[in-house]
């Protein structure tokens, strides 16, 4: 239960502007989704199998404060950390996460959210796929170089993408205005014929938190970048509509 924990808190609270996630648990399968508070990043993740924990649907809210639980010295060894779960009508629903210590002196709850409230307030959350015309795997040292360029540039909170000489390059500035370029990956196949632009600390936040051995990222012409990673628990797929 707590490797699932730390790992939702991972790939969302992490990012800076996600604080509230849904999940979707059957017998079958679980599902997370999330939409960050400037609704620049829609999350949809998938775990590998089912969490009997997690069956039901209910909201994650403050997630800061689960990630400062998770983080308490009081529970890094032989914690007992359960789901709790109450009957309302005729279901039987996960409400929270309760945390004990080895010698059971030092507990917290962590309450869920209602599925109606969470059901509202990720409303918008809907992304029914894209063909993607370019997909590249990002280098540790092509997102070095992102970071770079992102700080050299920090007055321009978007970028753009074009696919030159089947090199993917990120383009940062105009010609009215300083400004610079480097190529992100090469050998790329796929063309893409709209010029769109792309929140830079957006992307760059997940990508600060992507295995490169796992993530791949994915660029629609029609206006939607993603960029995917396996967890090992789960896998995660950040959704990024482009910018106006």
């Amino acid at each position: 239960m707590k490797d699932h924990l730390l790992d939702i808190v991972q790939h969302t609270h992490s990012l800076g502007g996600i604080d509230i996630a849904k999940v979707t648990g059957t017998e079958d399968n679980t599902i997370l989704e999330a939409l960050s508070e400037n609704r620049s990043i829609i999350l949809q993740a998938k775990f590998k199998g089912p969490v009997a924990d997690f069956i039901g649907v209910f909201g994650m809210p403050n997630l800061s404060k689960l990630n400062t639980i998770l983080n308490i010295p009081e529970y890094k060894e032989d914690a007992v950390i359960t789901v709790t779960r109450q009957t309302k009508g005729e279901d039987n629903v996960p409400v929270g996460v309760h945390f004990e210590n080895k010698a059971g002196d030092f507990k917290n709850d962590y309450r869920f959210m209602n599925a109606d409230i969470v059901n509202e307030k990720l409303k918008t959350v809907k992304f029914r796929g894209a063909n993607w015309n370019v997909e590249v795997t990002p280098s540790l040292q092509a997102i070095q170089r992102f970071q770079f360029q992102a700080g050299a540039n920090n007055e321009h909170t978007t970028f753009l993408v074009k696919v030159e000489n089947n090199n993917l390059k990120f383009i940062f500035g105009d010609q009215s205005s300083h400004g610079g370029e480097f190529v992100f990956a090469s050998d790329v196949t796929g063309k893409l014929s709209h010029s769109h632009t792309w929140p830079v600390q957006a992307i760059l936040s997940i990508l600060k938190i992507a295995d490169v051995n796992t993530c791949k990222l994915s660029i629609s012409d029609a206006g939607a970048l993603q960029i995917t990673m396996d967890s090992g628990l789960a896998t995660y797929k950040y959704i990024i509509p482009a910018k106006a």
